[in-house]
């Protein structure tokens, strides 16, 4: 018996010192708290905890503390504890509140907000938690709205609004990230997928993201990946059911689109690469390479147009698509539109200074100012490689149509019209029939102005007909 009582009281005499060094913690862990030290805190009312385990108090002061740092989580499961020891703290109810409107909980932070009322009808202590927690369910309804209708934009300004309100919530967080991916700040998504993970290494959510901003990017490969993972940590993450599938499906027809038009397919690769623009209008990397890649197929099919519009559609996209840009250029070369190519290699050549383009945009310049000139194979009607028999041929047909004494009874409008015809006619062939001038202009040289000024259309025309004739006396011409 003596020993029974003996051992009680050295029990006693424990518990009695364990409480006593305990509270001193608390103490001192309550100094280190209002001096702002949390870290020092922290370590000093787990200490208290480890001696007295059981005390609702010690639990409520470091769920301030974790509070304090931000640690929700754990600041929500100390205030929870206190609530199991002592389910009429009313501090650890305020602390839960205060965690699960952080953390984005409404149906939380709503049930303990009821619980202080019951504990205590003239509390004030959560009126703001209350309104807060109300206008957090707005903004949900109006970021789910959004969302529904592909508002992302608007969902990331509502969501903005919503982590003032609970920035703590990886929901949010991660929906944020989610809408940023769509609207192709990939950076952004990422870094915010980035940090849940570090928090929670088994997120799928996060993994969704990773995965949604490597697709977007065009790693499709990898994104594949990403889904796949969250669909182990999730077999029911529907995101990342729907995302794998149109991953794997462009990634096959990208690259039977590729193999037809390397096969000369082009027609084939064509169809191909339009279906595939129709999987996802959101992806403008990927839609970008397609129509790049769908401008090359309409070139080798002789559809420039067409090639120009997919470039356009491209540069739309993203603007500094150089291979695009240099694409559109030669395609407009090659519809004779040259200042629109001079545009296009300009462009291209404060994006890349290199010696290719440079001589690119010299040449369409060239060509730019060759297109002003008079077309002189056009005024006669024929083609560059024509021959000398061809040209006179040309000459002589011209001529006649628009000599002057053929129109002499025309209107006076009508009379300035063929005589501006017919000097441009003798022009062309005094060009064109020269050896010399020919290959100068055919260069793109200047015709000298002296030179061209004093040309007289009529004695072009009387030279000819007296050669074509064999005669050397005065020629007069009969209409």
């Amino acid at each position: 018996m003596e020993v029974v009582e003996s051992t009680s009281s050295v029990t006693n005499l424990a518990l009695d010192c364990y409480s006593s060094i305990a509270e001193e913690k608390k103490k001192l862990g309550n100094d280190q708290y209002k001096a702002q030290n949390y870290q020092n805190a922290l370590k000093l009312y787990t200490d208290a905890i480890s001696l007295c385990p059981d005390s609702a108090a010690y639990y409520g002061n470091r769920a301030a503390c974790y509070m304090m740092l931000l640690n929700y989580n754990s600041a929500l499961t100390d205030a929870r504890n206190a609530i199991r020891i002592d389910p009429s703290f009313e501090k650890a109810y305020v602390r839960v509140a205060k965690c699960c409107l952080a953390l984005g909980d409404i149906i939380g932070t709503e049930q303990a907000v009821k619980t202080v009322a019951e504990l205590n009808a003239q509390s004030t202590a959560l009126s703001a938690e209350q309104r807060a927690a109300q206008k957090l369910r707005l903004l949900e309804t109006t970021v789910q709205t959004n969302y529904d209708s592909k508002s992302y934009r608007n969902v990331v300004y509502y969501l903005d609004g919503a982590l003032k309100i609970a920035p703590a919530s990886i929901r949010y967080r991660l929906l944020k990230a989610e809408c940023l991916a769509y609207l192709g700040r990939c950076d952004e998504a990422l870094d915010i997928a980035v940090g849940v993970m570090k928090l929670d290494s088994t997120s799928a959510d996060a993994i969704y993201v990773r995965g949604l901003c490597l697709y977007y990017t065009d790693n499709l490969e990898k994104g594949i990946l990403h889904f796949e993972r969250a669909l182990t940590l999730d077999p029911d993450h529907h995101k990342s059911k729907q995302m794998r599938s149109k991953c794997k499906q462009l990634k096959e027809m990208k690259e039977n689109g590729n193999m037809l038009f390397k096969s000369g397919r082009y027609r084939e690769a064509h169809v191909i690469y339009t279906d595939a623009l129709k999987i996802d209008e959101q992806n403008k990397d990927i839609n970008s390479k397609l129509l790049y890649n769908r401008a090359l197929v309409n070139t080798r099919i002789g559809a420039l147009r067409e090639a120009v519009a997919d470039c356009s559609r491209v540069l739309e996209l993203n603007a500094q698509y150089l291979k695009a840009l240099l694409l559109r250029a030669r395609c407009h070369n090659d519809l004779e539109k040259f200042e629109e190519a001079v545009a296009d290699y300009e462009t291209a050549l404060n994006l890349e200074k290199t010696t290719e383009i440079k001589r690119l945009l010299r040449d369409a310049k060239f060509a730019l100012k060759k297109s002003k000139r008079k077309d002189y194979y056009k005024i006669l009607g024929v083609g560059r490689n024509s021959s000398e028999d061809e040209i006179k041929k040309a000459y002589r047909k011209k001529a006649l149509v628009h000599h002057p004494d053929r129109h002499a009874n025309s209107s006076a409008e009508e009379r300035k019209e063929e005589e501006l015809k017919f000097k441009e006619v003798g022009e062309a062939y005094a060009i064109l029939s020269d050896a010399r001038k020919k290959a100068r202009y055919d260069s793109g040289q200047d015709i000298e102005e002296q030179e061209q000024a004093d040309f007289d259309p009529n004695q072009m025309f009387r030279s000819f007909f007296q050669y074509q004739n064999g005669r050397n006396a005065s020629f007069n011409f009969e209409f």
